[in-house]
């Protein structure tokens, strides 16, 4: 069988937890293949609202299997919160849940780390969460990271020289922190982190799809924060994109079957970088009073703007997306006029392709279409779409160049419709 793969095609929060739930009763195992717990999945059904952080958004179908894949960090006292939650919610994670040892660990001196980093900059930050995600894949990435299969294998002595190593970078910042205080709900979430199957997940999951088994791969940010093809510098720490899915959970190229790109009917950043369609005015705020657009782990205001289709074509291209989804169409509604971005004038010269640099000189040309002016988030069938949204449908599948096969209407699993 195939492992087929959701992912954002913009900034994040593009809503990939919630397709991942509608869609997970289509499989036996889904696995999330990169990120940490600066990345919220947010899911409603039944009258409740679940924002998960490092855990699957597979967790809530009965008789699956979650997968916290190798290419994932986690922040173990985090982590534990995150479980205990959803356990006084009812749900049982026990038999549900399996973390690959090669998953690498954000101590609590990473999180000091980012955030003495952060201050450093001043007016130059990134605009990370701060929850050590950056330092936690950079220690990965120079050799000197902790992995969840560490915790069997001499850990309090690879431990204790992780920290060591990074307070003598702290030393630097002069940065004021109490370690002691960090460190004792992280080593509760160790002891909660082993109640779980600690699994070599690579061979878990290829053993799984020779035996027929479907697995889903569920992505975190968004591909325009990659860390080789997004907005560089202002990026997450990890590949994003389709070809992340192999490395973080080993599988191969040619096991990759579907590939859902998730984007919003209009697009949204958080942090700093650059944002070509930002909206500054009234418009802008009406997105993000409409769509709700503040993070679901950080609570910041996200930056709105109108849609890109420079950005999603590139981002359409990069993953190989098979099948499109829409999400928050709904947020739209109350619009008498949409702008859709077709290209980008920089310098009098007008592309269609993203270059390397859209942090200046970027003059995004837009496209008018007429809004549908009707509240769409009580449709249950293609059939009731007004003809204004059946154009904007039509427009957008015509210039990326692939079908849009669910389009969310809700923040509700129910409002959703599959075309």
């Amino acid at each position: 069988m195939k492992v087929d793969v959701i992912l954002g095609l913009q900034w994040g929060d593009e809503g990939k937890g919630k397709v991942v739930d509608v869609l997970t009763p289509n499989y036996e195992i889904v696995a999330r293949f990169q990120g940490g717990p600066n990345a919220g999945h947010t899911l409603e059904f039944e009258g409740e609202k679940y924002i998960l952080k490092s855990i699957p958004s597979g967790i809530f179908q009965e008789g699956k299997m979650n997968i916290i894949g190798n290419g994932v960090v986690i922040d173990p006292a985090l982590f534990r919160q995150e479980a205990e939650a959803l356990e006084e919610t009812g749900h049982t994670l026990t038999d549900r849940l399996y973390i690959s040892k090669k998953a690498h660990l954000i101590l609590p001196t990473h999180r000091l780390l980012d955030a003495a980093s952060e201050k450093s900059m001043g007016d130059s930050k990134i605009g990370t969460t701060g929850r050590g995600i950056g330092p936690a894949y950079t220690d990965k990435v120079s050799r000197n990271g902790l992995r969840v299969g560490d915790l069997f294998h001499n850990f309090e002595e690879k431990y204790q020289k992780a920290v060591s190593r990074h307070k003598e970078m702290l030393s630097q910042y002069h940065f004021e922190y109490d370690l002691e205080a960090l460190e004792k709900p992280w080593f509760e979430g160790i002891e909660k982190l082993k109640t779980f199957h600690i699994i070599e997940s690579e061979h878990f999951i290829n053993k799984h799809l020779a035996s027929g088994a479907r697995v889903l791969a569920e992505g975190a940010q968004g591909s325009m924060l990659d860390i080789d093809f997004g907005s560089y510098p202002f990026v997450t720490s990890s590949n994003t994109i389709c070809a992340g899915a192999c490395i973080g959970l080993g599988i191969a190229p040619r096991s990759i079957g579907d590939v859902y790109g998730i984007f919003k009917a209009y697009c949204t950043r958080v942090g700093s970088g650059p944002f070509p369609t930002e909206l500054l005015d009234n418009d802008g705020q009406l997105l993000r009073d409409n769509g709700k657009e503040y993070g679901s782990v950080t609570g910041r205001p996200r930056r709105c703007g109108w849609i890109d289709l420079v950005a999603l074509r590139y981002t359409v291209m990069l993953n190989g997306v098979t099948k499109l989804v829409m999400m928050k169409s709904d947020v739209l509604d109350t619009f008498e006029t949409i702008k859709v971005c077709v290209s980008y004038n920089i310098n009098g010269e007008v592309t269609e392709d993203l270059p390397f640099d859209i942090s200046e000189g970027i003059e995004p040309v837009f496209v008018d279409l007429p809004g549908w002016k009707t509240n769409m988030s009580r449709m249950q069938s293609e059939d009731e779409f007004p003809e204004e949204f059946n154009n904007y449908l039509s427009f957008l599948e015509e210039e990326l160049g692939v079908p849009i096969a669910i389009v969310s209407l809700g923040a509700d699993r129910t409002q959703t419709i599959i075309r």
